[in-house]
């Protein structure tokens, strides 16, 4: 049996990167992955790619490290708010201030996907590892999507399980002799009504494989004090403590 773990969409919460990491360290889980988004919305954005780094974690470039990389200009997303938008700019433009060259470079070096093959007495598998799809790091696909859209994605990659970030939004789907499509949902902005840091646990066996979604508490409150004391707008803070009259 080998264990491994895979988490996604930190940005720049480390109070939340720390709790996961630690649960994975109880759980005696050695390898770990990352599928990017490390930086934006909360103030620690340096101190979580550092981390990352620090660990020899493998990560994946996500659309929010390849905009502070390469200073892609923002725009607004016909899904958000005009608050959010508004927020949304001055958040990025925060970690284009603060996040430092050498940091700005690592992100600019990071993979777009990784394939991992684990070999399990006579069997391998192959596991497809994304940002948030095969030709993009910036679309959106949901628990709801056609079938066919997960299954294409499984037949293109030729894996057996496919596991993907940037929604927020973490879910399982098993396609009868396709495999497994999975979001490890976010580790720092959780958009799941119970705001809690989420994460994956991949267990193979030579018979089959198993994807468990890890959700756990961290101190949520010491996120929003920090990203109120910083530029990064009040929204995020609201945000994450759920405040749905701040942030409708």
């Amino acid at each position: 049996m080998i264990r491994i773990a895979i988490f996604s969409d930190v940005h720049g919460n480390l109070p939340a990167l720390n709790a996961v990491l630690e649960d994975m360290e109880k759980r005696g889980i050695e390898q770990k992955f990352c599928l990017g988004d490390l930086v934006d919305f909360a103030p620690w954005g340096n101190e979580v790619i550092e981390k990352i780094r620090n660990l020899n974690i493998p990560c994946l470039m996500g659309n929010h490290d390849e905009r502070i990389a390469f200073d892609i200009p923002v725009v607004p997303l016909s899904k958000h708010s005009p608050e959010e938008t508004e927020a949304r700019f001055i958040a990025i433009d925060h970690s284009k201030k603060y996040i430092t060259e050498q940091n700005k470079t690592f992100l600019s070096e990071l993979p777009f996907h990784i394939q991992l093959n684990y070999k399990v007495g006579n069997r391998h598998w192959r596991i497809q590892l994304v940002h948030a799809g095969l030709s993009s790091n910036d679309t959106y696909w949901y628990e709801n999507e056609s079938d066919h859209i997960f299954t294409g994605m499984l037949e293109e990659s030729r894996s057996d399980i496919i596991v993907m970030g940037h929604t927020h939004l973490s879910f399982k789907k098993y396609f009868e002799t396709k495999g497994w499509a999975v979001n490890c949902g976010s580790v720092g902005r959780s958009k799941e009504e119970n705001r809690l840091a989420s994460y994956l646990i991949l267990t193979m066996e030579e018979d089959r494989i198993l994807p468990e979604i890890i959700q756990i508490a961290y101190p949520v409150e010491e996120t929003a004090l920090a990203i109120e004391e910083s530029g990064i707008p009040d929204y995020y803070a609201s945000f994450l403590k759920n405040e749905k009259s701040s942030v409708l």
